[in-house]
Formats: C-alpha cells, sequence, structure tokens
C-alpha cells in the first residue's frame, strides 16, 4: 500500500491524461460518423480548407476548392493547377486532442487550463492553416518537393508546435505552481 501512495500523482496524472483523451476522441468519432454516411467533407475540415484558400489569395495564389465526395474531400486547385486534396486527416484533430489531453492532465485550475487550450488551439489551427497553404504553394510552385515536404517537414510543424506548447505549460505553469507552493 505505501507504494501505491508514492506513485498516486502519476497515476492520478495518467488517469486525467486517458480519461481526456478518450473521451475527446470517442466524440470526434461519432462527429465524423455523423458526416461520413452523407459524403461530404465534415464542416470543421472544411471552415479549414476556406481558411487555407483565404490566405492562399491573399498571397496571390488564386485558388479554387472543389469538394470530392468519393473520399470525402476538397480539392485545392491553384492558379488553375491541381494542387492537393484535402482530407479530414490533414485537419490536426486527432493531434489537438492530444494536445488537449496532455494539458488537461497536468490541470492547473478551471482557468488557467481552459485559457491554455483555448489559446493552444487557437495557434495550432493558425500552425496548421499556414502548413496547408504552404504545402499547396510548393505543389504549384516546386511540385518535384512536395512528397518530402509533405511528409517530413510540415508534420514536424505541427507536431513541433504541440511539443514547444507541451513544454511552455510544463515550466511556466505547472512548475512555476509546483515551486511557488
Amino acid at each position: 500500500m505505501f507504494l501505491m501512495k508514492e506513485y498516486l500523482p502519476i497515476l492520478k496524472i495518467l488517469g486525467r491524461f486517458l480519461f481526456a483523451y478518450l473521451v475527446l476522441l470517442l466524440g470526434y468519432q461519432l462527429y465524423l460518423n455523423y458526416f461520413h454516411s452523407s459524403h461530404v467533407v465534415d464542416p470543421y475540415t472544411a471552415w479549414l480548407a476556406q481558411n487555407c484558400s483565404l490566405v492562399q489569395n491573399k498571397m496571390g495564389y488564386n485558388t479554387l476548392l472543389v469538394p470530392d465526395e468519393t473520399r470525402d474531400g476538397i480539392f485545392f486547385y491553384v492558379n488553375k493547377i491541381w494542387a492537393s486534396i484535402m482530407v479530414e486527416g490533414c485537419n490536426a484533430v486527432s493531434v489537438i486532442i492530444l494536445f488537449i489531453a496532455f494539458i488537461f492532465a497536468f490541470h492547473k485550475g478551471f482557468i488557467k487550463t481552459s485559457l491554455f487550450i483555448l489559446l493552444g488551439v487557437l495557434l495550432l489551427n493558425v500552425l496548421n492553416i499556414s502548413r496547408i497553404a504552404f504545402l499547396n504553394i510548393v505543389a504549384v510552385d516546386a511540385p518535384k518537393y512536395f512528397k518530402p515536404i509533405h511528409d517530413y517537414l510540415f508534420p514536424s510543424i505541427i507536431y513541433g508546435g504541440i511539443v514547444v506548447l507541451w513544454l511552455i505549460w510544463i515550466k511556466f505553469i505547472v512548475l512555476k505552481d509546483e515551486k511557488n507552493n
């Protein structure tokens, strides 16, 4: 029993992480199932594509979005050239769920935790929109670099953003609060 007491804080953190991760994952899967049956892209992925199109248009890359009902995706035509197709996996929701679950696992009060999650999700969406927009530009301007950039560089942007946010959360919120107590 003494050993259990020693590991209780770790078990609580792990329990909060698993609880948050599983609840969010289940909710997201139910959301996806609802839209999958109608063979349209889900509203969040569509919103993300529209924002990518807006960024690309502002950068001088005329972008047209065309739904693809066979793959539940959206084609990006940039300057009248097919650049890419955005599917649900491009929206980064699965990694955002992971981010939220981690922050929740080390929660530091409702307000701090909620505010950090909100700002983190906002930042991750900005990173993801930028990532997809630049990937489409690469597809048009330097197509031979599309695959390595898509497979290696750009995933590191979103995962790197999450790791940086986790480090900020631990160093400046969690450990600072522990030090002050």
